[in-house]
């Protein structure tokens, strides 16, 4: 990767298991393995794709439903690993495509804060410094001791969107 790409996507394809019948739990999916009985349908959802993207330029992803526009995304953020390819990514970034992911419900708003900042990769020091801000700016000071299960879907969004945005990203 030269230092003239931000992002390189070279080759990426992305492959998924899709299951032919509905498994309602772990007993049942253990016993037709087992059996010999689990049978899946290969669905491809990024097939060979590669582009690069200079640092400064603006780009876009446009495409029908189910094209894999948040496949990609996913992939480029690192949410997810591609079947095959290479994603070099050099840059900050603050991926907004899985505002959330990581948070634990039972857990309180201000515990979910550096939990969901080690996910995203952020130090316990650099969360206690970005603390208040992420406080101030998701409007939660009143609720920051509820767990989350006890959260509207909007503060949940709010405080995840802050955490998401303390940064200022490369991408």
């Amino acid at each position: 990767m030269t230092q003239d790409y931000i992002i390189e996507i070279d080759n990426v394809s992305m492959m998924f298991n899709l299951s032919s019948e509905k498994i309602d739990n772990i007993k049942e999916y253990f016993l037709k393995f087992i059996k010999g009985q689990l049978f899946f349908e290969r669905f491809i959802a990024l097939d060979n794709i590669s582009f690069k993207v200079r640092r400064g330029e603006v780009f876009g992803i446009v495409g029908l439903n189910g094209a894999g526009k948040s496949t990609l995304l996913k992939i480029i953020a690192g949410v997810l690993k591609p079947t095959t390819g290479k994603v070099y990514v050099n840059g900050s970034m603050a991926p907004l495509i899985e505002l959330g992911a990581g948070f634990n419900f039972d857990l309180t708003g201000r515990e979910n804060i550096f939990l969901n900042g080690a996910v995203l990769g952020y130090s316990r020091a650099f969360m206690n410094e970005k603390y208040e801000d992420i406080l101030k700016f998701s409007e939660l000071e009143d609720f920051i001791d509820v767990p989350l299960k006890n959260y509207s879907s909007g503060m949940v969004a709010r405080l995840a969107f802050s955490i998401a945005t303390v940064v200022n990203p490369d991408i």
